[in-house]
């Protein structure tokens, strides 16, 4: 296994992908790492949907905002995974928020989205996290009940060709000790 900085700091959006599917032992290893992640009190409010068929990839393309860079690789990929989150589960104890960022579905499905990515940088694979789409029409689309919403598109596959790294803030940029 690589460093996991060394994967961290070499996992790109990529957008262009080979004609080549994923092996289902390889899919199964991405969604371990969304099983194992950290999540508010172990709630685990992800739900992930693994989407193979080229039809429901076509209507999923139709929901992409416009000049979303990720459009043309929905229905280039193998896989697009979905990946929704439980409402009212994450940052929740006894029915009752419990932060003053209320719901933390958005926070734990972030967790669960960068185990999946960096897992699938470290297996070969590319990936691109598209959020740039009408999320009610995917959700009709990709028939996710009521409690339940659709946080990102994830197109998933064989990367065609890699990216440079984009220009990254210094650590002393961000960094403050004791007060801000």
């Amino acid at each position: 296994m690589e460093n996991v900085l060394d994967i961290i700091k070499t996992r790109r959006s990529i957008r262009n992908f080979e004609d080549r599917e994923v092996p289902q032992e390889i899919l199964a290893q991405l969604l371990e790492a969304v099983r194992w992640s950290p999540s508010w009190a172990n709630t685990q409010c992800w739900e992930v949907i693994v989407v193979k068929d080229l039809e429901i990839k076509k209507k999923l393309q139709e929901t992409m905002g416009k000049g979303n860079p990720a459009t043309r690789a929905i229905v280039e990929v193998p896989i697009v995974i979905g990946i929704c989150g439980k409402l009212q589960s994450s940052g929740y104890y006894k029915g009752e928020v419990t932060t003053k960022f209320g719901d933390w579905f958005m926070y734990d499905v972030g967790l669960a989205t960068q185990s999946l990515c960096l897992t699938a940088h470290a297996l070969g694979l590319g990936t691109v996290i598209a959020g740039l789409f009408d999320h009610d029409k995917a959700k009709a689309v990709l028939q996710i009940p009521e409690g339940i919403e659709l946080v990102s598109l994830i197109p998933t596959g064989y990367p065609a060709k890699g990216t440079g790294a984009p220009k990254r803030r210094e650590v002393s940029e961000f960094t403050h000790y004791d007060r801000y």
